[in-house]
C-alpha cells in the first residue's frame, strides 16, 4: 500500500447532498481486492450534462460512447470503474460498454444514451463485463445523497488519498451547490474525462444562454472546484513530495504563457532538482528557451520563492543561493518567470518528480 502523499489535505471534504443526486460505491473485484471499484450516480430526471475528454487517439471505449451520448444533452447515470481502463479492447471493449449502459438504464428506467460510462486502469486487457453486470443491482439500494466520499474512493487508481472539492454560487437570490470529486493521472490518458451535470432541481428562473449575467457567481464557483480539484490531483502526482506553482508574467500572449509554464512543469530535469532542493536555475532557462516561444534573453527574469535569480541575460549581481536553497526545502515551491516582452500570464501548477514514481508506476500492474 502506498503511503498517502505528503501533499495530502487533512481530510476528505464535506461534500453536503445536491438535489437530484444519489451515488453508491461497490467492490466488484475488476482488479482490486477489498476495496470498492465500481461508483454508480443516479441524477434526477431531465438533468443536463456537458463534458470533455482526452486528446488522446487512441481513447478508450468508454470516452467514445460519452462522446456520442453528449449531444442528447441528458443524463441519468453514470457509471465509474476503476482497474481496467477498457482502452484498446477492440470489439470486445465497445460491446461491455453498451452492456453496462443498458444494464444501467433497465435500472435507472431511461434510454441507455443517458448512462454516461468512464472506466480507469490497466489499458490493453479485455473488461470484466460480466463483474460490473452482476454487480449494479447490488449497487442500486448502496445509493445515497451523502456518498460522495466513497464514490470518491471507488474511482481510484494509484492515488493515494480521494478528491473531492465543493462550491457555492448565487443564481436569482437562490444558493445553488457544486461537488466534485476526481482521480488522478500524470499524462495524457486514453481515458481522461470531465462531466459537468445539472439536475435542474434549484428554484431559480431557467439559464438560457452562456451569456446570461446571472451565470457570474457559477463561474466563480466552478472555477473554485476545478482548480482545487486540479491542485490536488497535482499534490497526489505519483511519488510527489513538493508542490510547485509556476507564474509566467509578460510573454508574448497568455497561450506562449501557458505553452512556457507547462514546458518548464513537465521538464524531468526541472522537476528533479526539485525534488533534491536543488536551486540549479539554469535548468529553468532551458525550459524557457525549449518551449518554442518569443524570448529575449535580456529581459528575462527569473525568480524562486519572491528571490530574485536571473536578470538581464545572467545571474542578478551579488546573487547568493544559499537562502533560496533554504527555500528550496520546504514542501510548497513557486517559481517566477518573467518574459518582460507582452502582457500574456499564465499559472502552472506541477510538483517535483522523485524515484517513488518509478517504484509506483513500475509495480503498478503486480
Amino acid at each position: 500500500m502506498t503511503d498517502i502523499s505528503p501533499l495530502a489535505p487533512e481530510r476528505f471534504p464535506e461534500l453536503a447532498p445536491i438535489a437530484g443526486v444519489r451515488l453508491a460505491a461497490f467492490a466488484c473485484g475488476i482488479r482490486y481486492t477489498g476495496r470498492d471499484d465500481l461508483m454508480l450516480a443516479e441524477l434526477a430526471p431531465d438533468s443536463a450534462i456537458a463534458g470533455v475528454f482526452t486528446r488522446s487517439l487512441t481513447a478508450g471505449a468508454p470516452v467514445v460512447w460519452c462522446r456520442d451520448c453528449l449531444s442528447g444533452g441528458k443524463a441519468r447515470g453514470i457509471v465509474v470503474n476503476s482497474g481496467n481502463s477498457n482502452t484498446f479492447t477492440g470489439r470486445a471493449g465497445r460491446e461491455v460498454v453498451e452492456a453496462t449502459a443498458a444494464a444501467t438504464a433497465r435500472l435507472l428506467g431511461c434510454d441507455p444514451k443517458q448512462v454516461f460510462i468512464s472506466s480507469t486502469g490497466v489499458i490493453g486487457e479485455p473488461p470484466a463485463a460480466e463483474k460490473i453486470i452482476a454487480a449494479l443491482p447490488q449497487v442500486m439500494p448502496l445509493l445515497s445523497a451523502e456518498s460522495w466520499e466513497s464514490a470518491a474512493r471507488a474511482i481510484m487508481t494509484t492515488d493515494t488519498f480521494p478528491k473531492g472539492a465543493t462550491a457555492t454560487a448565487n443564481i436569482d437570490g437562490v444558493e445553488v451547490r457544486l461537488n466534485g470529486f476526481a482521480t488522478v493521472d500524470g499524462d495524457t490518458s486514453t481515458s481522461d474525462t470531465v462531466l459537468l451535470c445539472a439536475t435542474q432541481q434549484a428554484p431559480h428562473r431557467p439559464v438560457a444562454s452562456p451569456a446570461d449575467r446571472r451565470l457570474g457567481d457559477f463561474r466563480r464557483a466552478l472555477d473554485a472546484v476545478m482548480i482545487d480539484l486540479a491542485q490536488q490531483i497535482v499534490r497526489d502526482g505519483e511519488g510527489a513530495g513538493k508542490f510547485v506553482t509556476i507564474e509566467v508574467t509578460r510573454a508574448a500572449t497568455a497561450r506562449a504563457a501557458r505553452r512556457i509554464g507547462l514546458t518548464i512543469g513537465n521538464s524531468p530535469l526541472v522537476k528533479t532538482a526539485l525534488s533534491a532542493g536543488d536551486p540549479n536555475w539554469g535548468r529553468i532557462v532551458m525550459a524557457v528557451g525549449r518551449a518554442g516561444e518569443k524570448v529575449d534573453q535580456n529581459r528575462l527574469s527569473i525568480s524562486i520563492g519572491g528571490i530574485p535569480i536571473a536578470a538581464e541575460g545572467g545571474p542578478v549581481p551579488n546573487y547568493d543561493e544559499a537562502p533560496v536553497a533554504e527555500y528550496m526545502k520546504g514542501r510548497e515551491i513557486t517559481i517566477g518567470v518573467d518574459l518582460g516582452i507582452g502582457r500574456g500570464k499564465a499559472t502552472v501548477w506541477t510538483c517535483d518528480l522523485t524515484h517513488e514514481y518509478i517504484d509506483i508506476n513500475a509495480s503498478y500492474r503486480s
